[in-house]
């Protein structure tokens, strides 16, 4: 199938998202579809997919015109959009929801469950995943949840595929995992529309590209006659910068020390120390820990050996509470499951870990709440509408503005921040590497939890590497590069 799309124009209210857009993809092509939040590439797969409907342009396959007024009709022309948040049951086993929303009956009304497994089994083969239609989804890693709604589209006889940030929550052995399911789809001549900010999976993966910037396309071509560096400009409009943005600023006293620090399995003999104005990397492959032991130094990992010391006095870490008055904040990786509360609008999403502090009498000072947080929302440059609108209608850059502000809220000593950019666009990025050296200049311990090191090398002065719960070693100046820390990753 070929599929063209010809001087989209779609404006909601005042703002022009999209502006005489042309955009193409066909059968056994990967097209990266890039841009920063708020570029217009989801108005314009939302339009593709029947959610939404353009004021101007039109829509082609193999040639012909057509129009989408819902999902389904999309769909059974053929294109299936793949979301962020993945559409499983968890309660139910794969071949279950394979085919939710068209179950296959038998004469007497019932579901013919038997056909439905041999269906899902054939199909499993014929992909050669290696994955029992019987499981239970809540058994299932996020790449092989990917998978699932992989097969299930080309279930339905997608032959092209919407795929929104798949890789956002996947460990690089679950990133593979999927990227090998899309060289089996190429092969199969079913086409891809791979919307993602991780400029190196395009640069692997993808055939083609198209880069939107304030709803207008700005470049296209072949991903190997391009670089990360020049789609990076194309897409914020200026160049961006790949140094290292530390600056070797003067650090304090001590903040945080860990002496001996277990949890089997995840981590053990832990020993590290933390300065004030001190910006601290750990690093290594997603499992190998990292996550687990600062959720413990933040009252969050249950029970542990060894000693956690804030400010040079022992304590025993049992609650996030008790951590707040610590001076301890923890931004969660996975914003979306862990950091904001979907239902709250932007002003509580911002104010929540402070609203007993913001109480009088039982009752919340909703005047200094909103001017507590706005002094927030002009310190970090959230770019939003009204602090009553839902956190959703935010860009994941900004949300993620939102999430950091109700921790600083707090006037954390010490600041964890397990990966912070995750999921958003360069240009999101770089404000937010500003914000964490402002933060170290002004006194602030903060530790970066990321995997990827080139964040790493760019923000902290110096970085733990571990491997398997261990720290593998100490890595600074010329020892921090990204094939050094790698190797350490690795087990080497």
């Amino acid at each position: 199938m070929n599929v063209r799309m010809k001087g989209i124009v779609k404006s909601f209210g005042a703002n022009d998202v999209l502006r005489q857009v042309d955009f193409s993809v066909q059968g056994g092509e990967i097209c990266a579809l890039l841009g920063e939040n708020g570029a217009g590439k989801s108005t314009l797969m939302n339009i593709l997919g029947g959610v939404l409907q353009p004021d101007r342009g039109q829509i082609e396959l193999d040639g012909e015109t057509v129009a989408f007024h819902s999902p389904a009709q999309s769909l059974k022309a053929g294109i299936a959009f793949i979301h962020q948040e993945l559409n499983l049951i968890n309660d139910l086993p794969v071949y279950e929801n394979m085919f939710i929303g068209r179950e296959i009956k038998k004469a007497g009304g019932f579901i013919n469950h038997k056909e439905e497994l041999r269906q899902t089994g054939e199909l499993f083969r014929n992909l050669d995943i290696s994955l029992d239609p019987m499981a239970m989804v809540s058994s299932l890693d996020a790449s092989y949840k990917q998978i699932v709604e992989i097969a299930r589209a080309l279930l339905m006889k997608a032959s092209i595929i919407i795929m929104d940030e798949p890789t956002t929550s996947l460990t690089d052995p679950e990133i593979e995992r999927v990227f090998d399911m899309l060289r089996t789809l190429k092969k199969q001549n079913v086409g891809v529309v791979f919307i993602s900010h991780k400029l190196r999976e395009v640069m692997e993966i993808c055939d083609t590209y198209v880069v939107l910037r304030d709803g207008v396309v700005v470049s296209g071509g072949q991903v190997k006659d391009t670089s990360i560096p020049r789609i990076s400009r194309d897409m914020v409009g200026h160049e961006v910068r790949t140094e290292s943005l530390e600056q070797g600023a003067e650090v304090g006293p001590e903040v945080l020390r860990l002496e001996n620090l277990t949890q089997e399995p995840h981590y053990r003999n832990i020993s590290l120390s933390v300065r004030a104005g001190e910006v601290l990397g750990v690093t290594g492959l997603l499992g190998d820990g990292r996550s687990e032991l600062f959720r413990t130094v933040f009252g969050d990992g249950g029970k542990y050996q060894g000693g956690i010391f804030i400010e040079g006095k022992p304590v025993r870490m049992k609650s996030a509470p008790q951590a707040l008055k610590l001076g301890v904040a923890y931004l969660p990786r996975n914003r979306k499951e862990n950091g904001i509360i979907k239902d709250m609008d932007i002003l509580d999403n911002g104010t929540i870990v402070m609203l007993d502090r913001l109480a009088r009498f039982g009752l919340i000072d909703r005047k200094k709440q909103a001017a507590d947080f706005d002094r927030q929302r002009r310190e970090l440059q959230i770019k939003m509408g009204s602090p009553s609108d839902m956190i959703g209608s935010l860009s994941g850059g900004n949300q993620q503005k939102v999430v950091l502000a109700k921790w600083l809220m707090t006037d954390p000593k010490l600041l964890i921040l397990d990966n912070p950019t995750q999921g958003v666009d360069v240009g999101a990025k770089e404000e937010i590497y500003d914000i964490i050296l402002r933060l170290a200049k002004r006194g602030v311990a903060v530790v970066v939890l990321s995997n990827e090191a080139q964040e790493i090398i760019r923000v902290c002065g110096r970085a733990l590497v571990m491997y398997h719960g261990d720290i593998r070693a100490e890595v600074r100046g010329e020892t921090m590069n990204e094939a050094n820390i790698m190797r350490l990753a690795t087990g080497g």
